[in-house]
């Protein structure tokens, strides 16, 4: 089911994080640690009175700042045009600027539903700004304190005014994604599993707006392909400015069960990627990572050379498949079905309760926990209490005596006895009278 996106544009400090922060009911960190990333669009789902949607955070656009502002305009205008509202935050207390000027040119180019939310009204003065705000021209205007929570459902209610709460039937078919930086051949890598000859192709026209769904036959069965590229006849610029692939492949983890990290074989692996494998972990999704360009490298470089690399770069991820492949000559294209196949298998895997707990019991007295203040941890009992990714829960007799090196160490003995390649899994641990 595609979700309503909602925008949120403005010039500088004009509380857009705070009113963000909101209205998905929690803090949300910002994804990367490089300097200038409040700049970049922040990205969340939230909930109000049973709609669902997403929420796009974007940078203040300051029209005297030369340096950034291309980019945030740019970033901005990709926000407006995925969007289906756009909440143009203005500040009550210092009245209309220049600064939102520029802003409404943008957005009256958009013809997107324009709600202006006049942020800071909790003083007189700022009632009396209020009125200079109808310049900009557009239909609704709602006074808010995005501080005080003050005219916040008002908000809220215009917002989601035209958003259904219809639950469409629930497509069981596997979901993958094809995510990754920009030019890392995403685009001809999916043409290329397309092109097998036993694959039947159907486009899905429209299923997103930043992504194009593919239906893809492989053994008589259906699968959708996300492909994150669906962007790139919208232009160049997209592709180009690296910060804003994260967004789209984010979505795009959203919507998978299982992705597919593809990184460029010449270029080795680059901080950006760690991120996307990041947040794929974080989003309890299937990943197999693809290597791609294998027919640009230099031959004196093997396979097992550049697995023991990606092992190192990725210690989080010692459990993901690698394939190599070149979607330019199409060799080794037909690796990555079966991998797709298997750990699709290993998301859904259910665990007998009684193999589960004897794995367990025997992990337990071959490493005792170790003892903290006399006391050591105890295992009563385990049992599977989740898939996509399997989820295991243990009953314990107090769930603070566990430490995070057991945890590691139970997890890697469940992986030794169970196939569970390609799938995170999570560990849960309750005290026994819970």
């Amino acid at each position: 089911m595609k979700l309503p996106v909602v925008a949120l544009v403005g010039r500088p400090n004009v509380g857009k994080s705070t009113i963000f922060n909101k209205i998905v009911g929690k803090k949300i960190s910002i994804i990367e640690d490089t300097p200038g990333v409040t700049r970049d669009r922040i990205y969340s789902d939230a909930v109000y009175k049973n709609y669902k949607f997403n929420v796009i955070d974007t940078g203040g656009i300051d029209a005297a700042n030369e340096d950034f502002n291309d980019d945030i305009k740019i970033q901005a205008e990709i926000a407006i045009k995925e969007a289906d509202v756009v909440v143009f935050i203005v500040d009550g207390k210092e009245g209309l600027t220049a600064n939102d000027l520029v802003v409404r040119d943008i957005l009256r180019r958009s013809n997107k539903r324009i709600i202006v939310a006049i942020n800071k009204i909790d003083n007189k003065q700022a009632t009396d700004h209020m009125y200079d705000f109808y310049e900009l021209g557009f239909d609704t205007y709602i006074p808010i304190s995005g501080e005080h929570g003050i005219g916040f459902f008002e908000l809220m209610d215009e917002v989601t005014k035209n958003f259904t709460n219809k639950d469409e039937k629930e497509d069981t078919r596997l979901k993958f994604s094809v995510i990754g930086r920009p030019n890392v051949g995403k685009s001809s890598l999916v043409n290329a599993l397309l092109n097998e000859e036993r694959v039947i192709v159907s486009d899905v026209a429209g299923t997103t707006r930043d992504a194009i769904d593919t239906i893809l036959t492989y053994q008589k069965e259906e699968f959708v392909i996300i492909d994150t590229a669906g962007m790139r006849k919208k232009g160049k610029v997209y592709e180009n400015i690296e910060k804003y692939s994260l967004l789209r492949s984010m979505k795009a983890i959203d919507r998978s069960d299982i992705c597919l990290l593809v990184i460029n074989a010449q270029e080795g692996i680059i901080e950006h990627d760690k991120h996307i494998a990041g947040y794929v972990l974080e989003k309890g999704k299937g990943l197999i990572i693809v290597v791609n360009k294998w027919d640009t490298v230099e031959k004196e470089k093997t396979m097992k050379d550049y697995l023991k690399e990606i092992r190192s770069e990725f210690q989080f991820l010692s459990y993901v498949p690698v394939v190599f492949t070149s979607a330019l000559t199409k060799k080794r294209i037909h690796t990555i079905m079966p991998e797709v196949l298997k750990v699709s298998a290993n998301i859904t895997r259910e665990i007998k309760t009684s193999i589960l707990n004897e794995i367990i019991n025997d992990a337990y007295l071959l490493n005792l926990p170790p003892s903290y203040k006399g006391k050591r941890l105890k295992i009563y009992y385990t049992s599977q209490t989740g898939i996509k990714p399997p989820k295991f829960t243990f009953f314990v007799n107090n769930k603070n005596l566990i430490h995070f090196s057991y945890e590691r160490y139970l997890e890697n003995k469940l992986r030794e006895n169970i196939d569970l390649e390609g799938t995170p899994i999570t560990l849960q641990f309750k005290n026994r009278n819970e």
